[in-house]
């Protein structure tokens, strides 16, 4: 039997309306890269598997569906959007079974990226290469891409500096607006939003002053700096009728202090984009030019944990800036970052807010909406911020965008969820037969594997070694700012119970012949890296052992490591109140491919403001009872005073000694993250 929803919930499901469209309740959810419609990198076309994702969102009751951004010139060729007539076929074809959900869906539709492009080392070769640059020119034109409003440093590469865009590419793009949200309007698209006036991609270059010196018309002044996106407006309001819906995604503070440099919440800074004074003046303007809504959020490139927050951003953190902004104009006004539908809902019945913009919730459980209705709060399965499969755009110090090609072309995946935006290789697929399933570990792995196996008709059994489910995620889960690492944990031991997996605690198997099964799967983690033979190591404390609370630690702390989990000990010991040091051998910090950007700059820019002392290309020389003596990159030596030191060096794979042939699922395998770990489950679960 069904609970009833949290009657504090019932405002998120009453209807609102942009211009005439009326939207059955208030849940939006927001653009995500890679779920575009039309495709993303590759060439315009009817995207199949992004309109399957974005339909179950529909079935699953979201209001209004903003689908990824449509680029409205092609990346790859340089074709117009307006002239896939094909696509456009199609669109029409889909919208035609969406409406039968009552759910209503706005194409999102971009300039370009200007200067947030994020240029890879590939790029930065067809730049700089004279041959590479005429031979790949045109079929993907970097400089035509990574053009701006005017000359300014490309946000990911020193290498491919952005040139201004000319009158005439401004006009052209304005036109293709309009004929491409005529298109829109055609296949039955309930409205279209520009992006954007927001997260200092193209457009918003236009409008902020460190990113546009222009001395023509689109610089300057104020109407001059936002004449683009007026002119854009305008332009469709023309084509579509006055009526037709155009919401614009929208940043109301910039929160950046310049090029690649953002400021941090609470910090005092002098604002080199757009403030709030700025910003009150511009929502009405842009407002008084025709748009219908404002689809809200903060940030930009330079300041991107704003626009995609992780873990260690508020929730909400965007929605009293939003709240604010939303006195000063008549339209319907949507927050998002990290909104919880709790906050949103009694903004929205206060009148603050009009509904609420949720994004990386639907990579991670498309039924959540469906399952907040029906009071199934506990069986949503939570995004825990980390941006390991939704966003992968890695930079730090001698690196573009490190970033694997497969992630650049096929976003909005999910690192705890692998069905998402990947259906044809990761599904259900009722077993032929069903067998007993034993699997030694019971951390993230083992259970994925057993939550796989038991969907498809198997039975699975996990031996834990310990007395509770969670393996080593536990411990990376303690720090106060992971409560929805926490909650995911929760989630998959609710998942054990509900599937009727059998598990067996305080099981230690030390040989796969100790069990009957028809097969058996490896997924014992791993063990963390000591250097036994640095000098004092006994002195030490392991990550995991400070993480579970087993150690103490004092005021003074060394982190020995400053990959992600040592930089995440810093600001967690720093929001104890206690001094943290890093020492890093590696020229910057969280220097691994994979870990976005959004994540990664906020922890250097809060040890930066904080003070938090930071010793780059540094080695650990031994570890004294006062703290350790390090040994820097000109070959000098240094002693380092401190209470404890805790070793982050990272770890090892640690599979079962006598396993056989068994198969190997997550760290026990390749040290990895989360997303390697769940995607490695399925890979093994799908083949039992």
């Amino acid at each position: 039997m069904n609970k009833e929803m949290d009657k504090e919930l019932d405002v998120l499901f009453t209807p609102w309306k942009i211009g005439n469209c009326e939207i059955k309740n208030r849940i939006v959810m927001t653009s995500m890269g890679g779920t575009s419609i039309f495709g993303w990198m590759e060439p315009h076309h009817f995207d199949k598997e992004a309109a399957n994702f974005l339909m179950e969102k529909a079935q699953n009751n979201a209001g209004l569906i903003l689908p990824g951004i449509a680029p409205i010139r092609n990346m790859l060729g340089g074709g117009w959007l307006y002239n896939a007539k094909h696509a456009f076929k199609q669109l029409k074809e889909f919208m035609d079974e969406l409406h039968k959900t009552d759910t209503k869906m706005f194409i999102q539709l971009t300039a370009g990226m200007g200067r947030a492009f994020s240029v890879n080392s590939t790029m930065e070769k067809m730049v700089n290469n004279p041959f590479l640059k005429v031979l790949s020119k045109p079929i993907f034109d970097v400089e035509r891409i990574c053009a701006s409003a005017s000359a300014t440093p490309n946000r990911w590469s020193d290498c491919v500096p952005s040139r201004p865009l000319t009158v005439e590419e401004i006009h052209e793009m304005v036109e293709a607006f309009a004929k491409t949200a005529k298109m829109c309007q055609e296949a039955g698209v309930d409205g279209v939003e520009i992006h954007a006036v927001h997260e200092g991609y193209l457009i918003d270059q236009f409008t902020m002053k460190y990113t546009n010196q222009r001395t023509d018309e689109y610089g300057g002044s104020f109407e001059n700096r936002y004449r683009f996106p007026v002119e854009i407006v305008q332009a469709i309001k023309k084509e579509c009728g006055k009526d037709y819906p155009v919401s614009l995604r929208y940043s109301v503070v910039s929160y950046t202090k310049g090029f690649r440099e953002g400021a941090l919440p609470g910090e005092d800074y002098v604002e080199a984009g757009r403030d709030m004074a700025e910003s009150e003046k511009a929502a009405k303007y842009l407002q008084d030019a025709g748009y219908d809504m404002l689809n809200c959020d903060n940030g930009t490139y330079d300041a991107w944990y704003w626009s995609h927050p992780p873990m260690y951003m508020p929730e909400n953190c965007n929605l009293a800036d939003v709240e604010h902004i939303k006195q000063f104009v008549d339209i319907p006004v949507v927050a998002a970052g990290r909104m919880d539908p709790y906050v949103g809902a009694k903004s929205i019945a206060e009148g603050k807010l009009d509904a609420i913009g949720v994004a990386r919730q639907f990579l991670a459980d498309t039924e959540w909406v469906t399952k907040l209705m029906n009071g199934k709060e506990e069986d949503i399965r939570p995004c825990i911020c980390c941006h390991n499969g939704c966003f992968t755009m890695a930079h730090y110090e001698g690196v573009s965008n490190d970033q694997d090609p497969s992630d650049a072309i096929h976003m909005a995946r999910c690192a705890i969820n692998p069905e998402t935006m990947q259906s044809k290789k990761y599904k259900i697929v009722p077993a032929k037969k069903s067998k007993k399933i034993a699997i030694i570990g019971g951390g993230i792995g083992g259970m994925e594997v057993a939550r796989v196996c038991a969907m498809r008709g198997h039975k699975p059994t996990i031996y834990e070694k310990s007395d509770c489910l969670g393996g080593i995620f536990i411990a990376a889960a303690a720090p106060s700012f992971k409560e929805k690492d926490r909650s995911l944990i929760e989630w998959y031991r609710r998942e054990m119970v509900k599937l009727q997996v059998e598990v067996k605690l305080n099981t230690e198997v030390k040989d796969v012949n100790e069990i009957e099964a028809d097969e058996v799967v490896i997924a014992t983690g791993s063990v963390a890296r000591r250097f036994n033979k640095l000098p004092g190591i006994e002195r030490s404390t392991e990550a995991c052992d400070y993480l579970l609370k087993k150690k103490e630690v004092g005021q003074n702390v060394i982190i020995v490591g400053g990959g992600l989990t040592g930089c995440e000990i810093a600001y967690d010991l720093y929001l104890q109140g206690k001094n943290p040091t890093i020492i890093e051998m590696k020229n910057d910090l969280i220097a691994i491919p994979g870990v976005c950007l959004a994540n990664s700059s906020y922890l250097r820019e809060f040890f930066k403001l904080h003070k938090v002392p930071v010793y780059l290309e540094t080695a650990v020389d031994s570890i004294t009872e006062d703290g350790v003596v390090i040994k820097c990159k000109d070959g000098t030596k240094e002693a380092i005073q401190g209470d404890d030191v805790i070793m982050s060096v990272g770890y090892l794979p640690a599979p079962l000694a006598n396993s056989g042939n068994a198969p190997l699922v997550g760290d026990c395998k390749k040290v990895g993250n989360l997303r390697t770990v769940i995607w490695g489950a399925w890979d093994v679960a799908m083949k039992l």
